[in-house]
């Protein structure tokens, strides 16, 4: 991986740093334990870093702020949260590589501008002037959301799947500027 990105949050980017780049977004809630992995992933990786052109930012629960970052324009989005149990994936610590589409983001709730929910944040991003870039979600089914700091065992063990999931897809489904 390239070493030569440091760490970013949030809080010290502006939309203009994301015109022409990959996003890929940390979002979930570190007071809920296993809420917190996509805040960790995206702290990991910023700090071993990936591709020039690719801004690692951990939203946590900032959903306003995701929204107006998309808006700016990226060329594709990567959210990194956690996923509910399905069929195919129901242990704790289970990755699971998602594609997501406007038809996919139908049924999004409201939008908190204080909270997190991924999808009404992608969906609302239209009725804010937005498009949708294409966008993936790297996603780990938790064993705890309860109230606390820290990740189970199962999800601790799998962040470091997640970012090599992240790392695969960059490789293979966001092209490298020209």
């Amino acid at each position: 991986m390239n070493t030569r990105i440091q760490p970013h949050t949030a809080a010290g980017d502006t939309a203009a740093d994301f015109a022409g780049r990959t996003l890929v977004a940390g979002v979930g809630n570190i007071f809920l334990r296993d809420d917190g992995f996509g805040p960790e992933v995206a702290r990991r990786l910023a700090v071993a870093g990936t591709r020039p052109e690719v801004q690692v930012v951990d939203y946590g629960i900032r959903g306003m702020h995701l929204a107006y970052d998309l808006l700016a324009g990226v060329d594709a989005l990567v959210l990194v949260d956690t996923v509910p149990p399905d069929a195919h994936y129901a242990e704790p610590g289970s990755i699971r590589i998602l594609r997501v589409g406007a038809e996919d983001l139908a049924e999004a709730g409201p939008l908190d501008p204080h909270g997190m929910d991924p999808a009404a944040v992608l969906n609302r991003l239209r009725s804010l002037g937005g498009t949708l870039p294409p966008t993936y979600v790297v996603g780990c089914v938790p064993a705890d959301t309860t109230e606390g700091i820290g990740l189970s065992p199962a999800v601790a063990a799998a962040v470091p799947k997640a970012m090599a999931a992240v790392v695969t897809l960059l490789e293979e489904n966001v092209p490298h500027p020209t």
